[in-house]
C-alpha cells in the first residue's frame, strides 16, 4: 500500500525529471467556468474553454460519430467468435489454426498502437480516424475474398492493424468533454461498443444461413463506410481536436473550433488569448522507464496484470459462448475427463464442427445484451463504493459466476443465464479499469501509462483463444478453472492498488 506522502514524492520526482516548469498550473485541468466569459489574466486554454462551454448539443453530436467508430471496432471483434467455428467446418482447419485467426487480429492491434499514436500526434486525430476507417473497410472487403487460410490470416492481421486506431476516437471525444462529465461520458460511450456487438450478432443471424461468412465480412464494414463518407462532408460534427490544433501552432483553427462548440452549446465565446496548456506540453515527455520508478513500480505492475486478465476473461467469455452453444448442438464437448464430468467423454478431440443455428445466434444475442446492464451498474457502483472496491467485487463475482458453469452447462437456459451474468460483470470490469487507470498516474505519465496497459490487454486477448477455443474442446473443466483462477488473482491484485476513489486521487495529485 502506497501512502499519500509516497505518492507526493513520486510526483515531485517525475516533475523534476520531465520539466522544470511544472508548477501549480496543473490545477487548470479542473478549472470550472460556468457563466464567465472573460478570463482574469486575459488568456485561456482549451481545457478552460471546454469547461466553460459545458456539456451540450456539440458533445451529443460528437458522441454519435465517435460512437460509430467504436461500434465498428466492436463488430470486427465480435465477428471473430462467429467466423472461427465456420472456418473450422468449411476449411477443415485445426483448432490451433482456428484460434490463430483470432490471435492475429489482436497482434495487429498491439503492433499498430505506436504507429497510430505517432500519426495522430503529427497529423491530428481526425485524419487518423479517417485513414483508419478507409483501411479497415478496404481490408475487410479483401478478407471476404481470401482464397485460402494463409491469405485470410494476412488480411485479418491488417484489419487488426487498422483497428488499433479506434482508441483515438475516445481520445478525440474526451478532449471536448468538461472535466466533471469526462469519466461518466467516456464510460457511456462504451454503450456503442455493446450496440456494435449486438448488431453484429443480428447481422450474422440474417446473413450466415443464406449468404455465408464472406458476405458477413463485407456487410460488417458498413459503419466504416458511413464514417469514412461522412467525415469530409459534415466537418462541423466531427472537428479536429482543438487541443491538438493549438499545440501544433494552428491557433486560428483551434479558436474556430471552440467557437463552434460555444455556438452549439448556446454559450458565449471566451474573451482573451488562447494559449497552450502546460499539460499538453508535459504529456509528450512521459517515458516508459518513469512507470517503473520506485514509488510507482508496484502500481504499474498491478495494473498491467489487471488489464491483461480483464481482456483475457472478457474475450474468453465471448469466444467461449460460441463454443458452448455450438457444442450444445451435439450435446457434448470433446473432453479428456472422466465420465463423471458434466459432458460425456468422446473418443476423439477432432469431432467435426457445425454451423451455428438460429437458436445459437439468439442465445448469443442474449449474452451480448448483458453488456448494457453491466455498463450502467458499474457507473452506479463505482461512484458510491470507489474504484478499487468495485474491481475487487466484480472480479470475485465473475469467478463465482463461472463456477456455476460446472452445474448449468448441460441446461441450455441456465447456461445462457450464466453466460449473461458473466459477460455483464466482465464488461463492467473493463469500464472500471478505464476510469481508474488515467486517474492513478500523474499528468506527465498518463498517456504512456494508459498505453502500456492497453498493450497488456491486447496480450491477454491474444492468449485467450487457446483456452476458450482449443483447450475448451479437450478439457472443459481445466479451461474454466484457468479463468476462475485468473479472475481471483486479479481481484487480489485490485485489492493491493493504492487509491480507491476520486477524492483520494485529487488529494494526492493536487499536493505540491
Amino acid at each position: 500500500m502506497e501512502s499519500s506522502s509516497g505518492y507526493q514524492n513520486l510526483t515531485e520526482t517525475v516533475d523534476r525529471k520531465i520539466s522544470n516548469t511544472f508548477t501549480a498550473k496543473r490545477q487548470a485541468q479542473d478549472f470550472e467556468m460556468s457563466n464567465v466569459t472573460v478570463v482574469p489574466d486575459e488568456t485561456y486554454t482549451v481545457a478552460q474553454a471546454v469547461d466553460a462551454f459545458g456539456f451540450g448539443k456539440f458533445q451529443v453530436k460528437l458522441s454519435l460519430f465517435t460512437g460509430l467508430c467504436w461500434m465498428a471496432d466492436s463488430m470486427e471483434t465480435t465477428i471473430l467468435s462467429i467466423l472461427s467455428p465456420t472456418l473450422h467446418y468449411e476449411w477443415q482447419i485445426t483448432l490451433f489454426q482456428e484460434a490463430l485467426v483470432t490471435t492475429i487480429v489482436f497482434l495487429g492491434m498491439m503492433l499498430s498502437l505506436p504507429f497510430w499514436g505517432s500519426f495522430s500526434d503529427k497529423f491530428g486525430r481526425k485524419p487518423a480516424l479517417t485513414l483508419c476507417s478507409v483501411l479497415l473497410f478496404y481490408f475487410g472487403i479483401l478478407s471476404s475474398m481470401s482464397p485460402n487460410y494463409t491469405w485470410l490470416l494476412i488480411l485479418r492481421g491488417l484489419v487488426g492493424f487498422a483497428i488499433g486506431c479506434s482508441p483515438q476516437s475516445v481520445t478525440l471525444y474526451a478532449e471536448f468533454l468538461p472535466c466533471k462529465q469526462r469519466a461518466k461520458c467516456v464510460v457511456l460511450l462504451d454503450c456503442f461498443w455493446a450496440l456494435g456487438a449486438c448488431f453484429e450478432v443480428l447481422l450474422a443471424l440474417i446473413v450466415m444461413p443464406t449468404l455465408g461468412w464472406k458476405w458477413l465480412l463485407v456487410l460488417s464494414t458498413a459503419p466504416l463506410l458511413g464514417f469514412a463518407c461522412v467525415c469530409p462532408v459534415i466537418k462541423h460534427w466531427l472537428p479536429e481536436s482543438a487541443r491538438y490544433l493549438v499545440a501544433s501552432g494552428q491557433t486560428d483553427k483551434a479558436i474556430d473550433t471552440l467557437k463552434k462548440v460555444a455556438h452549439d452549446n448556446g454559450k458565449p465565446m471566451l474573451l482573451g488569448r488562447l494559449v497552450v496548456d502546460d499539460i499538453v506540453l508535459e504529456e509528450k515527455n512521459g517515458r516508459f522507464t518513469d512507470l517503473l520508478l520506485p514509488q510507482l513500480r508496484v502500481t504499474s505492475i498491478l495494473l498491467w496484470f489487471i488489464w491483461l486478465v480483464c481482456a483475457f476473461c472478457y474475450y474468453g467469455i465471448v469466444l467461449m459462448s460460441t463454443g458452448l452453444f455450438e457444442s450444445g448442438n451435439n450435446n457434448r464437448i470433446c473432453s479428456a475427463n472422466l465420465d463423471g464430468d458434466i459432458f460425456k467423454t468422446v473418443q476423439t478431440c477432432t469431432a467435426e464442427s457445425h454451423y451455428l443455428t438460429t437458436h445459437d445466434y439468439i442465445d448469443l444475442l442474449w449474452t451480448t445484451l448483458a453488456e448494457f446492464p453491466g455498463i450502467f451498474a458499474t457507473i452506479y457502483v463505482i461512484d458510491r463504493f470507489g474504484r478499487k472496491i468495485t474491481l475487487v467485487f466484480q472480479f470475485t463475482m465473475f469467478a463465482i459466476n463461472l463456477i456455476f458453469l460446472f452445474q448449468f452447462a448441460k441446461n441450455r437456459v441456465l447456461l445462457t443465464i450464466t453466460l449473461f451474468f458473466a459477460r455483464g460483470i466482465i464488461a463492467g470490469v473493463f469500464q472500471a479499469v478505464y476510469v481508474y487507470t488515467p486517474e492513478i498516474y500523474p499528468t506527465p505519465l498518463r498517456t504512456i501509462g494508459v498505453g502500456t496497459c492497453s498493450a497488456m490487454a491486447r496480450l491477454g486477448a491474444m492468449v485467450t483463444p487457446y483456452i476458450a477455443q482449443v483447450l475448451l474442446k479437450s478439457s472443459f473443466t481445466t479451461s474454466i478453472i484457468i479463468y476462475i483462477t485468473a479472475a481471483l488473482l486479479a481481484a487480489i491484485a485490485s485489492s493491493l492498488l493504492p487509491i480507491n476513489n476520486e477524492r483520494n486521487v485529487k488529494e494526492y495529485t493536487e499536493k505540491d
